[in-house]
């Protein structure tokens, strides 16, 4: 990715100062949250500038695993086929005593998203794909080696004053809105004065990316090593890696611990010799339970590591922040299209973050199963948990319940009255959409507003008159028809049947905005609402 010099398209204004030609959003930030903001706005066609101080992508790996509805969005711009190339698919989990014999394992369960339920990454290769992604866009422009120091809001947008990271040049630009995606540090979250609550953990660990050179059986299986004497993370990453996280322990020399030599050390425990793998990095770090204050302050938005910060025991620390994005920018787009007005914003926070704290929750119960080392409860735990695993399917169901908590808005931008598929997100199989071709539903959808209907629809004038789309749902062996998707994995009626709905109204986002049964009207359409034209996401082949 280029830099873009600090002269160009500059407009001189009557006052004399200059500023760049104002842009729809600024994006601080580029990250995973920040690189899949830019390929979602990029694909709705909005005008974008991507602010990020470093040079090149991060090269640390920090994230080791995404999820299935991660898989999603990134389909929605045409990435999910590409980035899976890279990643490690159904991989078995494993809960391990002292002695390395598991006492839980478990399989990942699918939630319908139309991908595989947990896949393993090598963080830096998914940031490259996601920024040539945005490389499709020319109306995203990307700023490396700028970082924005200053922010200043007015009626009708942003100011942002940026400096060159190499060279102290100062520019300036503006923008509608912002989003904020610059990490746990996050300076705009710090101009803004929000707050960042929360606890650090006392407990500090040294994360450890290897290159595998000679394999060894059983590499690609996570382990969680919940060993009194020395907890451990033992987990396979694609392209040839391979992670351990270890705690510094009370006496531990924390600058000695991350050496070749007590590295080593500490793997051989499980029979990985210093010729099996070569040491790429070791950095200590410590666990964070933090959530800002505020997710939104005016015309700026805190996503990602800049508005919650969670352990890291079931890999949903970058998925929230994707998450984050993935219901902000489809707002943002209908709002500066005119679509919807502005007050529709608010809902960001209110749909995200009672999520982030729930999954937060689960992470730090999880982590507390793996790092507790007090031999009476350790010994009470390998027991109960080994009970556990010898009942078909209990581990799955406890898995299930215990991990990652279904996408679901209890409240938000959403019809009221409620019916009982509202705020879920509709799943998504394969169906054979009207010109008689197989495609994941979301492809289907478009990422527009659209009425779905089972075999028999109602009339919906309100909506009809918005301009809103239909598409019947039929079953599956039906012939295509224009109009119309066919269940082929028998998935949609039986999902509408048990919401008890007919007919649903989809956000862009594939979320249900309102419900009714066989016979009844839908709620209306939201206040100010003006559905218009507009590119929608690349999909993939």
């Amino acid at each position: 990715m280029s830099e873009i010099s600090a002269g160009s398209r500059a407009e001189d204004k009557a006052d004399g100062s200059a500023y760049d030609s104002p842009y729809d959003v600024a994006v601080i930030g580029y990250g995973p949250t920040g690189v899949t903001a830019a390929n979602l706005l990029g694909a709705a066609g909005l005008k974008v500038v991507v602010v990020e101080r470093d040079a090149e992508v991060f090269s640390r790996a920090r994230a080791i695993s995404t999820d299935e509805e991660v898989l999603r969005i990134w389909q929605r711009v045409g990435m999910a086929e590409r980035l899976k190339q890279d990643m490690l698919a159904d991989r078995p989990l494993d809960f391990v005593d002292a002695r390395g014999r598991a006492i839980l394992s478990a399989h990942p369960a699918p939630r319908g998203h139309g991908h595989p339920p947990q896949m393993f990454i090598y963080q830096p290769a998914l940031e490259q794909v996601l920024r040539e992604g945005v490389d499709r866009y020319p109306n995203v422009e990307v700023l490396l080696r700028h970082e924005c120091l200053r922010l200043r809001q007015d009626a009708d947008g942003v100011e942002l004053t940026l400096v060159g990271t190499g060279d102290d040049s100062v520019r300036r630009l503006r923008a509608q809105y912002v989003i904020a995606a610059d990490g746990g540090s996050s300076l705009t979250r710090a101009q803004l004065n929000v707050g960042y609550e929360g606890r650090t953990y006392e407990d500090r660990w040294v994360v450890i990316d290897t290159k595998m050179i000679e394999p060894w059986p059983d590499h690609d299986r996570l382990r969680f090593r919940c060993d009194p004497a020395r907890p451990a993370v033992d987990c396979p990453t694609p392209l040839g890696h391979h992670r351990w996280e270890f705690p510094i322990l009370p006496g531990d020399d924390e600058a000695r611990l991350t050496t070749d030599d007590a590295i080593h050390a500490m793997v051989s425990r499980y029979g990985i010799g210093r010729d099996q793998i070569k040491i790429l990095r070791a950095t200590v770090y410590s666990h964070h339970v933090r959530f800002a204050a505020r997710f939104r302050v005016g015309r700026v938005f805190l996503a990602g590591d800049a508005a919650h910060a969670m352990p890291p025991w079931i890999g949903q620390g970058m998925a929230a922040g994707v998450r984050d994005v993935a219901n902000l920018c489809w707002k943002l787009d209908a709002v500066v299209r005119g679509e919807l007005p502005e007050s529709v914003l608010d809902s960001y926070e209110t749909e995200r973050k009672p999520h982030v704290k729930e999954i937060t929750r689960r992470a730090v119960f999880v982590g507390r199963i793996i790092t507790d080392r007090r031999l009476a409860v350790t010994r009470v735990r390998d027991a109960v948990l080994a009970a556990v695993n010898r009942i078909p399917g209990v581990a799955r169901r406890l898995q299930d319940s215990h991990w990652i908590p279904a996408a679901h808005y209890a409240d938000g931008f959403r019809a009221r009255p409620r019916a009982k598929a509202t705020g879920h997100q509709l799943p998504q199989p394969w169906v054979t959409g009207p010109d008689g071709s197989r495609a994941r539903l979301d492809d289907v959808l478009g990422g527009r507003w659209l009425l779905l209907h089972s075999t028999r629809d109602t009339p919906q004038p309100v909506w009809d008159r918005s301009g809103v789309p239909s598409l019947t749902v039929l079953p599956a062996g039906a012939r295509p028809a224009p109009g119309a998707v066919v269940d082929d994995d028998e998935v949609l009626l039986p999902w509408l049947t048990e919401h008890r709905a007919t007919t649903v109204a989809l956000r862009p986002d594939a979320y249900v905005y309102a419900a009714a049964p066989w016979g009844a009207q839908l709620p209306p359409p939201p206040a100010g609402f003006a559905p218009a034209p507009h590119p929608t996401a690349t999909t993939a082949p």
